[in-house]
């Protein structure tokens, strides 16, 4: 398999807290072939267009969340190995392969003809191409089109287009649904604080995950932060207390425990209506189909709180 490639754009990917919040997803290359499942294919990544000259059967993915989409578009059984923390689905052939510094020997080894990645710090794109191995570089999603964009491009680049769009649809009318019901009962106004970890390092309304909150109606105590820090900002435990959040989620393990434990917060609303929920940490940070699930999440913990 070969691959041509035109660069349009630089890549410039940002590490931050616990999640990699990369350039947004380009739009799939319109390509005539890619919908009717036939190859070569054009699609855009972060770089520019890539050509995919045959149907990948060995891919290799290093981003838990295109991992999972992979699989949501009908390509797990193209799927050779995946990096150390793509836990989801089961299925996935897990490996010690990282991809945070991954090792472009390790790589080949596998004899892949697609590798998948969201991150490229350490330049492994360039190495891979060096051998001939066609690279696609998506970085994490930075807002919801993004992900229905790259359930679509992955679904073209590996012979999956039809199914790509569907899931897409299929995420799209889950998610609406869920949001529907909720915002006809009544959920705007309702405060929140995301906790990321104990050290009160929280989410702002123009990151993945504040956005998900936006789609309610909530309001986000972080967005009155006076360092936004990126969109991740470490609050104090007095700024939470004074802004009084009706809702806290946490996304670590045992952190319900550990905010309603805090004798500082035992005036804050949330602790007091014992509206403190943990959402799953992986589902949080991974931006791809189960996206769907953090907003069913959202969803009970605000009629929860409503019922109070």
């Amino acid at each position: 398999m070969r691959v041509a490639r035109r660069f349009t754009a630089l890549s410039l990917p940002l590490l931050l807290a616990l999640a990699a919040c990369g350039s947004p997803a380009e739009e799939p290359a319109a390509d005539q072939s890619s919908s009717t499942g036939e190859f070569p294919v054009t699609v855009a990544d972060a770089r520019g267009d890539v050509t995919i000259e045959e149907k990948p059967t060995r891919i290799i993915s290093l981003s838990p969340s295109l991992t999972e989409i992979l699989f949501e578009v009908g390509a797990g059984d193209q799927v050779v190995a995946v990096d150390e923390y793509s836990n989801y689905p089961p299925e996935a052939p897990t490996t010690d392969l990282s991809g945070f510094t991954p090792n472009v020997e390790a790589i080949a080894d596998y004899e892949p003809d697609l590798v998948v990645l969201s991150d490229d710090s350490s330049d492994i794109t360039e190495q891979l191409e060096k051998l001939h191995i066609p690279v696609l570089l998506l970085p994490a999603a930075e807002k919801l089109e993004d992900t229905f964009a790259q359930m679509e491009l992955l679904g073209e680049a590996t012979g999956n287009a039809d199914e790509g769009i569907d899931a897409a649809e299929e995420l799209r009318e889950r998610m609406d649904a869920i949001v529907a019901e909720v915002v006809d009962d009544g959920a705007a106004g309702l405060s929140y604080y995301h906790e990321i970890d104990a050290q009160l390092y929280s989410v702002t309304s123009d990151t993945f995950i504040g956005q998900i909150y936006d789609l309610f109606g909530l309001v986000n105590i972080a967005d009155e932060a006076e360092d936004p820090a990126g969109g991740y900002p470490q609050l104090s435990a007095e700024f939470i207390v004074e802004q009084d959040p009706d809702l806290i989620f946490v996304s670590y393990p045992g952190g319900v425990d550990d905010v309603l434990g805090r004798p500082a917060f035992a005036t804050v609303t949330a602790v007091q209506q014992k509206n403190v929920v943990e959402v799953d940490a992986d589902i949080s940070s991974r931006w791809g189909p189960r996206v769907a699930d953090f907003v069913e999440e959202v969803a009970e913990a605000i009629e929860t709180a409503r019922s109070e």
